[in-house]
């Protein structure tokens, strides 16, 4: 493949058409398939010819020339297309690198993801580089083109522009705008947003939608400002309302919102039974909820309620190529396609038992056989590497007043209360469930203290370069542990600290920009397991302490967020108290 994107060359298809005229031997030939036919909705019986990364035929005939040919027979095994997941964060402790090789052995091979890391680590043609690099690798990445940051910034037309915008929208690895948590302000009349919307809408690209709880009201104007799809539906009848307003809809099953067994059961409840309009998403999981699958669980899920299987495969493959306009390339076993494919031994069964990826072999007979030079990727060259913290904590720094404070109400809702602590004593009662809560600035600039409620009843020490926007998060009991952590942190370079009584008790490196791992995931699950664990002793609650991490900060959410600018109310749309220069 010359271009990333899959723009054969002249001399390559020449090349594939060769073998379909007797002149060329393809590389493989899998034989007696019986694959999944989208385009008829049943299960054909072909062999399949694959020349290096796409798929040249599928029918009854064997090619005129094997010599060098690999030649395998799938007697009673599936072929189905490689699954796509149409909405991921691929920056959650993980990397599109590692997930990208971790999800191939379950059979996922193409990625929509979100670049909002990318935005704030680097200018944006740098951005454009790496998310049209990472195509290097056996998978193929596509992107969105973010309109907000979902938070208050201080410089936020440094991240937002119209020049950055037109130039991710002409990137033809970006297939959609969004995903837009910040409808509420195109409702209401930011003609910005719906200038960026529309240069969308005219470069042919879909916008996907944030709309949680919306109203059929609601979804009709999102719809007629040019909404396409949205993936926050949490009832039967939510998905029903957003199918009768003509929006594609993406079934969601994700470490804090694991909806999917309960969706499709009111589904079929609210007698939905087409299928067409229809994929589904994990959304951006953190590592220990992708331990049971990826994709594969997904379908797994549906598989068990009751769906038709070609339906089933089709919401993983099909549906969302074809919604995207990829089905010249993706989601079908057809000529023309990339060599994406799962094998399985029952279609019943989603994890396949071998892989290919861009005509490669991944997974053999249940093994991985994946070639690490495959994976290769250049972070440095990419300008990702460790986060450099050069500058220390002052006693000042750790001055803690305010009368308004932010209590947890669950993993990722936060709302205002009033402190009872006295936040200038060194540390706080172990009978209280309150921490102190700092942001501050990556560079250290700036600086936001408060108190947070119902995080952790016993946590010293806790510091974190993985947030919304990569600035820090330093929160504990104990002023003396909350530096110790910092320190560690700032020692390794990034990543998750836990500290008490002046020792750390776990950890996660970060050293790719503070928010990611260089780990394989399955290394990353046991590490973020143990770190969980660890807070769940301490009195952490809730699902996922990951996105509570994250979600501090953004602003799509209810109803008090610690922001760049500082302590912001969602509601009123204002700051409470600002943030303080240091």
């Amino acid at each position: 493949m010359n271009q990333h994107i899959a723009f054969w060359t002249k001399a390559q298809m020449r090349k594939q058409v060769a073998v379909i005229q007797g002149e060329l031997a393809p590389s493989l030939v899998l034989t007696n398939a019986t694959y999944l036919n989208t385009a008829l909705k049943k299960w054909v019986k072909a062999n399949i010819w694959i020349l290096q990364d796409r798929i040249v035929y599928v029918g009854e005939k064997m090619p005129e020339h094997t010599t060098g040919t690999e030649i395998t027979d799938l007697e009673g095994k599936f072929v189905v297309p490689g699954y796509i997941e149409p909405h991921c964060h691929p920056f959650q402790l993980y990397n599109p690198q590692s997930l990208s090789r971790y999800a191939l052995q379950r059979g996922t091979s193409v990625f929509l993801a979100d670049n909002f890391m990318l935005l704030f680590e680097m200018n944006i043609s740098k951005a454009l580089s790496f998310m049209e690099d990472v195509n290097d690798l056996p998978s193929n990445f596509f992107w969105w083109c973010r309109y907000d940051a979902q938070t208050e910034l201080l410089e936020e037309e440094n991240y937002f522009s119209e020049k950055s915008v037109r130039q991710l929208l002409e990137s033809p690895y970006v297939l959609q705008g969004g995903e837009l948590t910040s409808w509420p302000r195109v409702l209401h009349g930011d003609d910005t947003l719906l200038h960026w919307m529309l240069k969308t809408k005219k470069a042919g690209k879909k916008i996907e939608g944030h709309l949680p709880g919306a109203s059929e009201k609601t979804l009709t104007a999102m719809t007629l400002l040019g909404v396409d799809c949205d993936h926050e539906a949490m009832t039967g009848t939510e998905v029903m309302d957003r199918l009768n307003a003509g929006l594609q809809v993406s079934l969601r099953y994700s470490s804090i919102r694991p909806d999917l067994p309960k969706l499709l059961r009111q589904m079929k409840e609210e007698g939905i039974t087409n299928y067409e309009r229809i994929f589904m998403t994990t959304d951006g999981s953190t590592p220990a909820f992708y331990e049971e699958g990826v994709t594969d669980k997904m379908l797994e899920i549906a598989l068990e309620a009751g769906l038709d299987p070609v339906d089933a495969y089709m919401m993983v493959s099909y549906n969302v190529a074809r919604y995207y306009g990829l089905d010249h390339l993706f989601g079908m076993v057809a000529a023309g396609r990339v060599a994406h494919l799962n094998i399985l031994d029952d279609v019943t069964n989603p994890l396949p038992e071998s892989v290919l990826a861009k005509g490669k072999w991944m997974k053999r007979d249940g093994k991985d056989v994946s070639d690490d030079r495959d994976f290769q990727f250049d972070w440095e060259g990419h300008g990702i590497k460790k986060r450099e913290i050069t500058w220390d904590l002052q006693d000042e720094d750790f001055q803690f007043s305010g009368l308004v404070g932010i209590e947890m109400y669950n993993s990722v809702i936060t709302r205002p209360y009033n402190v009872s602590i006295n936040p200038f004593s060194e540390e706080i009662n172990e009978e209280s469930d309150e921490c102190f809560l700092m942001l501050i600035d990556k560079e250290g600039k700036w600086r936001i203290n408060t108190v947070v409620k119902g995080f952790a009843k016993n946590l010293y020490g806790f510091a974190s370069s993985y947030s919304n926007t990569g600035d820090l998060l330093i929160i504990g009991k104990s002023k003396k542990d909350m530096a110790v952590a910092f320190e560690r942190l700032k020692e390794v370079g990034g990543g998750i600290v836990l500290a008490e009584r002046g020792e750390i008790v776990a950890e996660i490196k970060l050293p790719l920009a503070g928010g990611m791992s260089n780990l394989s995931i399955e290394e990353l699950v046991v590490e973020e397991k143990r770190l969980t664990s660890a807070l769940r002793e301490r009195g952490y609650q809730y699902e996922d302490p990951i996105y509570s991490l994250l979600f501090f900060s953004s602003t799509h959410l209810p109803y008090i967020r610690i922001t760049q600018r500082g302590i912001y109310d969602v509601k009123k749309k204002g700051l409470l108290f600002p943030s303080i220069m240091r």
